[in-house]
């Protein structure tokens, strides 16, 4: 059977489950990778616009009633040729996240891959990216407790991979794996783009397309958990800091919740035993913990949904 016919398959076995899954309940816990955002996927990057695109996105977690958890990149805050001054607004954007209430993560300094940094130097980067986001959470009274893989690359050998994880256990940290995991990223480049030459019309389809492809992409996800583990579990959501997000992730929200979901904190999706599964996923790509499981179980993953042809061609466009 070919890949495209798997797809379909689990796309028709998730939405087939829908309404019986919707009654007993499903939950979903957010996070948002690359704070205080990414460059790519913002209009523009200086303090004051990033401010905006912050508090609208802010905002709509709070509209929703949605206990996020930001992973911070704290590279991100010391840019070069800027003063003082300007790191000292970028770390307010980050005031701005816990003075909301939510939770912040570390995602290393400078967003390096485990699989190409000698294990040594991605620890030592982790540990440079902890003192910004340490001293925020505990002025609140909280501790810095969650890391999240960029890239979602955990290493391409399992010794290394335990190593580090080693590391990250006597540091206090737990992994924020993701389940939901999903090319926003593409959208968001090729969106801010769009608003950046004013191209209004561009941006909408850009924008009405991603909220289309997030349903494909739940439809997918859910389908995967059933076949895999015979239930849908709590699932892990990953998205970006990003303009694309601060403009539409309102209406994103509300196409999940009718799907079912309500939104959980990152500890309480944690606590179900399917996080705890076997897992000796190594290798190039960055991928989902349900493709993690179906890996080390079965030696194969399924195919998940891709963005249509024009959305990749534009994003690749812009990456070259």
């Amino acid at each position: 059977m070919s890949g495209k016919a798997t797809a379909g398959l689990v796309l028709a076995a998730g939405l087939a489950a829908a309404g019986e899954a919707a009654s007993a309940g499903r939950s979903v816990a957010v996070t948002v990778d690359d704070l205080p955002a990414p460059r790519a996927g913002v209009v523009a990057n200086d303090p004051a616009a990033l401010r905006e695109v912050t508090g609208r996105l802010l905002a709509a977690f709070r509209e929703q009633e949605v206990p996020a958890v930001g992973f911070v990149n704290e590279g991100k805050l010391f840019l070069d040729g800027e003063g003082p001054a300007a790191a000292e607004a970028r770390t307010a954007l980050l005031e701005m996240w816990v003075d909301a209430g939510l939770e912040l993560g570390n995602h290393t300094y400078s967003h390096r891959s485990l699989n190409t940094t000698p294990l040594e130097e991605f620890q030592a980067d982790v540990v440079r990216g902890e003192p910004v986001t340490r001293r925020l959470l505990a002025a609140s009274g909280r501790e810095l407790r969650y890391f999240r893989h960029p890239f979602l690359q955990v290493g391409l050998e399992l010794g290394k991979r335990r190593a580090f994880e080693s590391f990250l256990a006597g540091r206090g940290y737990t992994v924020a794996p993701v389940t939901i995991d999903n090319d926003e990223y593409m959208y968001a480049f090729v969106y801010a783009d769009a608003l950046r030459r004013g191209d209004a019309a561009a941006a909408a389809r850009v924008g009405a397309d991603y909220l289309r492809y997030m349903e494909e992409v739940f439809a997918f996800v859910e389908g995967v958990s059933r076949q895999l583990l015979g239930r849908e579990i709590p699932q892990v959501l990953l998205i970006h800091a990003n303009t694309l997000n601060a403009d539409h992730f309102g209406a994103l929200a509300r196409a999940v919740k009718a799907r079912g979901y309500r939104f959980v904190r990152l500890e309480e999706a944690l606590a179900d035993g399917a996080y705890r599964r076997p897992d000796d996923y190594v290798g190039r790509w960055g991928v989902s913990w349900l493709h993690h499981w179906e890996l080390t179980e079965r030696g194969e993953r399924s195919p998940s949904p891709d963005p249509p042809e024009w959305l990749t061609l534009a994003y690749e466009a812009l990456s070259r």
